[in-house]
C-alpha cells in the first residue's frame, strides 16, 4: 500500500517546489506532517495558501525538546476548507537562535498564535507587528512551558533559562 503522505497532493507540490527546503515527511494515522527548514517558513505558507488553498491557520504551538538540537520545533497546524483536508508543518528552530518569521502576512490569525508560543516558550517571530506577552504578566519571568522552567514558579527554585 502506497504512502498516504507520499500520496498527497500538497506533499506533492511541496516537494516539486521545495524540495531543497524539506527536512521530512511522515504520515501517521491519517495525519501528514513536513517538516521544513525554518529559513523558509513564509514562502511554504503562502504557497500552501494561495496555491494548495490551506486558507485556515488552526493552531501555532512549539515543542521543546531540552538536550536536543535543535531544541524547538515550531508547529503550525493548516486546514483547507475547500479541500477539507488538514497539513501539519514543523520547522526546526535552535536554542542559539531562537527565531523564526513570522507568518502574520500569510494569515492575520498568527498575531495571536504568535505572541502565545513567545509568551509561554521564547521564541521570537521576527517582523510580528506586536510581540509582546499575551498570557503571562509584563513583569513575569521566564517562559513557563520550556522545560527547563522550574515547576514550583521562578520565585521558588532558580531558573537556569533565559529571562527574556
Amino acid at each position: 500500500m502506497a504512502d498516504m503522505a507520499e500520496n498527497n497532493r500538497a506533499v506533492i507540490k511541496l516537494k516539486e517546489k521545495f524540495a531543497s527546503s524539506i527536512i521530512d515527511i511522515k504520515e501517521f494515522r491519517g495525519e501528514v506532517t513536513v517538516t521544513v527548514k525554518k529559513e523558509d517558513i513564509v514562502s511554504i505558507c503562502s504557497f500552501l495558501k494561495e496555491q494548495q488553498r490551506y486558507n485556515l491557520l488552526t493552531d501555532i504551538t512549539a515543542v521543546d525538546y531540552l538536550g536536543s538540537d535543535p531544541r524547538f520545533m515550531v508547529v503550525y497546524n493548516l486546514y483547507s476548507i475547500p479541500n477539507k483536508d488538514r497539513i501539519r508543518i514543523k520547522a526546526p528552530v535552535s536554542d542559539s537562535d531562537c527565531t523564526i518569521d513570522t507568518v502574520y502576512g500569510v494569515w492575520k490569525t498568527a498575531n495571536w498564535l504568535e505572541r502565545e508560543v513567545y509568551d509561554l516558550m521564547g521564541i521570537l517571530f521576527n517582523n510580528h507587528p506586536d510581540l509582546r506577552r499575551i498570557l503571562m504578566t509584563d513583569d513575569w519571568v521566564g517562559h513557563p512551558l520550556r522545560k527547563d522552567y522550574p515547576l514550583q514558579g521562578p520565585d521558588r527554585e532558580p531558573y537556569k533559562g533565559r529571562l527574556s
